[in-house]
């Protein structure tokens, strides 16, 4: 991989208007699992995050398998931090608690629609619900440290 290239791109989806494409530049880690991934700003402290489950992301009953969701979660945090301009640089989730309520059927898109919480120098604190064809399926929280110069 090309050290000189930025760690994640972020750029005009075309295959959703008014969304943006958020994908690592190494297609060889974790979140091209999960890929396309986008993401769209609703207001001033939410965003949007899609993605389009595949069969590897099933379970035997046809559903987004439960580790599937959890990965989502956690990646739907920092492409809704960036499209909320909190980030730019590398992050860590500190902790991640999920509650699961209703399976998401593996054919259709998933969205986690994220809500900035409250952020510091150092830390963002977020909320989210996983929804499909408008029926939530999940809800989840999140504390991620920054570990970038990101804005304060």
């Amino acid at each position: 991989m090309d050290s000189d290239l930025p760690p994640f791109r972020f750029f005009d989806d075309p295959d959703l208007p008014g969304w943006q494409r958020w994908e690592l530049s190494d297609p060889t880690r974790f979140n091209a699992f999960l890929a396309p991934v986008s993401a769209r700003r609703e207001g001033d402290t939410a965003a949007r995050v899609r993605m389009a489950p595949r069969r590897e992301h099933s379970n035997l009953r046809g559903d987004v398998h439960g580790g599937a969701l959890l990965g989502f979660m956690d990646v739907a945090v920092f492409a809704a931090a960036r499209t909320l301009g909190i980030m730019d640089g590398p992050a860590a989730t500190v902790d991640l608690s999920a509650q699961f309520m209703a399976g998401a059927s593996a054919d259709a898109p998933i969205e986690a629609v994220v809500e900035l919480l409250r952020e510091t120098r150092r830390f963002f604190f977020v909320r989210g619900l996983i929804v499909q064809n408008g029926r939530t399926c999940a809800s989840f929280s999140c504390t991620a440290r920054k570990s970038g110069s990101a804005p304060a």
